[in-house]
């Protein structure tokens, strides 16, 4: 079984220009983990990033844990191995470590990354995400992935997926918002009794309605204490409940600092206090997205 290195550099709505430039001050930080996405658009400068390093010596392709997500427009059987091959293009590998189905629910499938109908509610693909793991499973036997997993996944959706009738592969994680407001305490606790491991997207919070996670007294005072960035907090805060964690940035100080995490311990007190924050802010909900049968929201988790 892969196993993922608890640290990763996040590539969503990271630009073009600039991620090139991320990956490589990354994998000379120690980074060697690479969370990227067909949705993000960014695919082939992330692998030019990459390519960079192994043609330097800095770095071996084995050495790297580079992951990838099957968008909801692929959904169909005939259209997933399409869509990995041209990540896999994109990306200038010959397979990745990790492939994803990146949302539950599958949409029309089409030039149009997001489908929208008249009241701008996207369209419906009659699809399942049971038959499109099938389509994943075959990537692995083709040696195309070397393992398979899910994001925003809730609990009953995870549960349908691994009592699946003959299942060939289990999904390797989870892949989830995740941050001291949104703690996700019953998912998390779910997927590892089911021995799924969890991936943890925008650890660092965001603003939403002027609550910037960062800003947080508690989150401030932690790092004070332990002489530490805010985010630093955020990341180890998630290391120590043993949940992977993708950090974005393209910032070279900040991709530094960010893996610059395991030279310290939050305490017991530190950690509740963190849980304490806990208010269910979901800042990526999806909203486009909420008449599809499989919209994983509707769950408490």
């Amino acid at each position: 079984m892969e196993k993922i290195p608890v640290l990763g550099l996040g590539t969503w709505k990271a630009a073009p220009g600039e991620v090139t430039e991320a990956v490589k001050v990354a994998i000379d930080a120690g980074y060697r983990h690479f969370d990227c996405a067909y949705l993000y658009h960014n695919e082939s400068e992330v692998g030019a990033g990459i390519q960079c390093k192994i043609k330097e010596g800095a770095v071996q392709r084995e050495d790297l844990f580079v992951v990838s997500k099957l968008w909801c427009t692929c959904h169909q059987k005939p259209l997933v191995r399409t869509a990995c091959s041209k990540t896999l293009k994109a990306l200038k590998l010959a397979y990745l470590d990790l492939y994803l189905v990146h949302w539950p629910m599958g949409f029309k499938p089409g030039k149009e990354d997001l489908p929208l109908n008249r009241s701008g509610m996207v369209i419906l693909s009659n699809t399942d995400f049971l038959d499109t793991w099938e389509a994943m499973e075959d990537l692995v036997t083709a040696g195309l992935v070397r393992a398979i997993g899910v994001s925003n996944f809730n609990h009953q959706q995870l549960e349908r997926l691994l009592n699946k009738p003959n299942l060939r592969f289990k999904p390797l994680t989870n892949q989830i918002e995740c941050h001291p407001y949104l703690a996700q305490k019953n998912l998390i606790s779910f997927c590892q009794s089911r021995d799924v491991s969890v991936t943890a997207y925008r650890p660092l919070g965001g603003s939403s309605g002027g609550a910037d996670l960062m800003d947080d007294p508690v989150v401030q005072a932690i790092a004070r204490r332990h002489l530490k960035s805010p985010a630093q907090i955020l990341i180890r805060f998630q290391v120590q409940r043993n949940v992977i964690v993708i950090p974005k940035s393209v910032t070279p100080a900040r991709i530094l600092e960010n893996i610059q995490v395991f030279d310290f311990e939050l305490t017991d007190e530190d950690m509740h206090g963190l849980l304490s924050l806990d208010r269910g802010l979901r800042l990526v909900s999806f909203c486009t997205a909420k008449n599809h049968k499989d919209y994983p929201f509707n769950v408490e988790c």
